[in-house]
C-alpha cells in the first residue's frame, strides 16, 4: 500500500490544475464587469458634476438679483429723503 504523502501531494496537484482550468477567464471577466461599474461611476458623477454647477449658476443669479433689488430699495428710500427734503 501506498504512503498517505505519497498519495496527498498527486491530488493537491491534481486539485491546483482543476481549479486553475476553471478561474481561467475569471480575471478577463472581472475586468469585464469593473470596467462597466467604472463607466457607470464616471457616468454618474459627470451628472453630478453638471447638477452642482447647474446649482452654483443658480445661487449666483439669486444674489445677483437680490442684489440688484437691494440697490434699488437703497436708492429709493434716498430719493424718498431727498424728496422730503425739498
Amino acid at each position: 500500500m501506498a504512503e498517505p504523502q505519497d498519495m496527498i501531494m498527486p491530488m493537491l496537484r491534481e486539485m491546483r490544475a482543476e481549479i486553475r482550468e476553471e478561474f481561467r477567464g475569471f480575471g478577463s471577466e472581472m475586468d469585464r464587469r469593473f470596467n462597466k461599474v467604472d463607466s457607470r461611476l464616471d457616468a454618474i458623477e459627470a451628472g453630478r458634476k453638471s447638477f452642482r454647477h447647474a446649482l452654483t449658476a443658480d445661487t449666483m443669479m439669486s444674489k445677483f438679483i437680490t442684489g440688484d433689488f437691494e440697490e434699488r430699495i437703497a436708492l429709493e428710500r434716498q430719493v424718498g429723503e431727498l424728496m422730503k427734503r425739498k
